[in-house]
C-alpha cells in the first residue's frame, strides 16, 4: 500500500511539472534587475519596437524580437511579442521556438505558413489580414510571402519571455557539424552537403 502511495505521489509530481513546463511563476509583481536603481513608468516602457515601422526601407524582410533580453520588465510575465515583415517572394526559414507557443495575428499581406507535428504530419494554412494562427511550443514552423509585389506584415505573441529561435538550416548547415554525419542524415554525399553549407553559411 505504501509503495502503491508513494508511486501515485511521484506520478502527480511529474504530471504537474508537465502542466506547469513553461515560465516558472513569480512571487512578486515584477523582477527588477540588479543594475536598474529606479523604477517608475520607463521600467516598463520598450520603444525600439518604432524602428519596424519607420525607415526608408519598410518593403525589405526585418524581424524584430521583444523578450526578456530586449525588455528586462518582462522577467517572470511568460509573454513577449515578436515583429515580422517579409518582402515579396520573403521566406522565414523553417525553425522552432522550444521555450513557448506563438500565436500569429497578420497585419498586412498575406502569408502561407505551416508546422510539422510530431508525427510528422504537415498543416498549411493562407493566412489573410486579420486572421490568426497558432504555432504549437516546439514544432518546426515557417512563414512564407507568395505575393511578388507586395511585403507581409505580422506580430507574434508568446506565452514566455525568452521565446529563442532555433533555426533549422542555420542549426545544421552553419554549425560544425561534420559533413559526413549530414550526408549520412540526407541520404547524400559530401559534397553536396558542401555545396549546402556554401550556399546557406552566415546568410540565414
Amino acid at each position: 500500500m505504501a509503495r502503491q502511495v508513494m508511486f501515485s505521489i511521484c506520478v502527480a509530481m511529474a504530471l504537474a511539472g508537465l502542466v506547469r513546463a513553461s515560465d516558472p511563476d513569480i512571487l512578486f509583481d515584477y523582477i527588477v534587475p540588479p543594475n536598474v536603481t529606479v523604477v517608475d513608468g520607463n521600467f516598463f516602457t520598450y520603444t525600439k519596437i518604432q524602428e519596424f515601422f519607420e525607415g526608408p526601407n519598410l518593403t525589405d524582410t526585418k524581424s524584430m524580437l521583444a523578450s526578456m533580453a530586449e525588455f528586462p520588465a518582462l522577467n517572470g510575465q511568460s509573454v513577449s511579442l515578436a515583429f515580422l515583415r517579409l518582402a515579396p517572394g520573403g521566406v522565414s526559414p523553417p525553425h522552432t521556438r522550444p521555450h513557448a507557443t506563438g500565436l500569429f495575428f497578420v497585419l498586412a499581406g498575406q502569408f502561407e505558413v505551416g508546422f510539422v507535428d510530431s508525427s510528422n504530419k504537415l498543416y498549411t494554412q493562407t493566412l489573410e489580414t486579420g486572421d490568426m494562427f497558432i504555432f504549437p511550443k516546439g514544432l518546426v514552423h515557417y512563414q512564407y510571402n507568395a505575393d511578388g509585389k507586395t511585403p507581409a506584415v505580422a506580430v507574434a505573441a508568446f506565452g514566455s519571455a525568452s521565446a529563442s529561435t532555433v533555426w533549422i538550416p542555420k542549426t545544421l548547415f552553419d554549425t560544425d557539424i561534420d559533413d559526413v554525419v549530414l550526408a549520412k542524415s540526407f541520404r547524400t554525399d559530401v559534397a553536396t552537403i558542401r555545396k549546402l553549407k556554401a550556399g546557406l553559411a552566415n546568410k540565414i
